[in-house]
């Protein structure tokens, strides 16, 4: 059953068609015809420059470790598959044998970590602002929890962070850094950087509350500019301090930032623009300066109010909410690669024919501007299948490509 939300997008055409692939992959045994080799091939050009001359729609769905639980018939247990690694590799294998008889490719890492090439763990932007990593059982990760409650405590914190600031080397770096270094070096591992982040206001949320950093954005804007400014002034200060400890000089270093800004939908756009927006341009001046840097941002919200802030930080990569369409998009963001569009709860419920009909959506909305590279709108959840995903790689060899009238 199609939504009405995405038949609004649709053709009568565009329903046979969706009719036609589900009745060919019943009458296939529940596999959607396709020539496996031939869509690896064409994928192969077409993810290298979703902008250029393509064959086809490019794929970005590559599944994730959250998808072994259904797949394998097992109960979910996220904290074991992070740090039982014997285990989880176990798993990831018996994955990868029915990946690649489904979709002819092993999608999950089957290699286990080498110790001895690590480097030493280093303190975060969360650990700067004193935010505690919890973790929460039933889910997929570790949650920042507040370290500060009111306008009293945020003062106190932010006075705490101005003095870590002025000489944050030795709170970043593990005591047996030089030692550690000295030793990757010679080995030839590429030392930490830092260039991705929760975004802003995802961040300044956790660290300070959701309501309450709404209210001191409203109320109090001497104090929400300086928890904004130090935020900028610590991310800073962490990438120069990596960079120099990796050799590298502003002029040097590697260009490219990527964010993490679920709950920028929270903002309205004035707000907005008054706490986020300058942070990622100050950033993204300093370590995307040039039309080539990338530019990235991922929010699996209804954040759409923000695309044309977002449209003057000229991205050039975007993973945005299902809620938000590619045509909307593009409006604002000519030259950003979209990641998405597909509703993750779409296909993590193996909602076939609606699958089918949010490839055909987005296929058409950016027919004429290309630089769609199909993938989840958000996160691959547990319960996303391989038969899915090859349901996916079908209908873009059947109805996304680029080089047929």
């Amino acid at each position: 059953m199609i939504s009405d939300s995405v038949r609004q997008y649709l053709s009568s055409e565009h329903e046979r068609m969706i009719d036609e692939l589900l009745a060919d992959t019943r009458v296939n045994g529940g596999l959607a015809p396709l020539d496996v080799e031939r869509f690896w091939a064409d994928q192969a050009v077409a993810i290298k420059e979703p902008f250029g001359e393509i064959p086809q729609l490019p794929l970005g769905i590559m599944m994730s470790g959250e998808c072994v639980y259904a797949e394998l018939g097992i109960d979910e247990d996220y904290w074991r598959y992070q740090h039982d690694e014997a285990w989880a590799l176990e798993l990831n294998r018996a994955y990868n044998d029915r990946a690649e008889r489904i979709v002819g490719r092993r999608l999950l890492n089957e290699t286990p970590e080498d110790p001895a090439r690590q480097w030493p763990k280093v303190k975060t932007l969360a650990d700067i602002f004193e935010g505690e990593q919890v973790w929460f059982p039933g889910t997929w990760g570790w949650w920042l929890q507040e370290s500060a409650h009111d306008e009293a405590e945020l003062t106190a914190l932010l006075d705490r962070v101005d003095a870590r600031l002025e000489n944050l080397r030795p709170f970043l770096l593990p005591e047996n850094w030089e030692e550690e270094k000295a030793r990757l070096n010679a080995l030839g591992v590429p030392p930490p950087r830092y260039r991705g982040q929760r975004g802003p206001v995802t961040f300044a949320a956790s660290i300070y509350g959701v309501e309450n950093l709404l209210f001191l954005i409203m109320d109090n804007e001497e104090l929400a500019a300086r928890f904004r400014d130090t935020i900028l002034r610590a991310m800073l200060e962490i990438a120069r301090v990596l960079d120099e400890e990796a050799g590298d000089t502003p002029e040097t270093a590697p260009h490219g930032f990527g964010f993490a800004d679920d709950n920028c939908y929270l903002l309205s756009p004035e707000m907005y623009e008054f706490f986020g927006y300058p942070i990622l341009k100050a950033i993204f001046d300093r370590f995307s300066p040039n039309s080539g840097d990338s530019r990235y941002q991922h929010s699996d919200s209804p954040m759409s109010q923000h695309l044309p802030a977002l449209g003057r930080l000229k991205m050039t990569g975007v993973n945005f909410g299902p809620t938000v369409m590619p045509d909307e998009i593009r409006k604002y963001l000519p030259n950003a690669i979209i990641h998405g569009q597909l509703a993750p709860f779409t296909f993590s419920r193996n909602d076939e024919a609606e699958i089918v009909a949010e490839l055909l959506r987005d296929f058409t909305l950016t027919l004429e501007t290309k630089g769609l590279v199909f993938s989840t709108a958000g996160s691959i959840n547990n319960g996303s299948r391989l038969t899915g995903m090859r349901l996916i790689m079908a209908a873009i060899q059947r109805y996304g490509r680029y080089d047929v009238g």
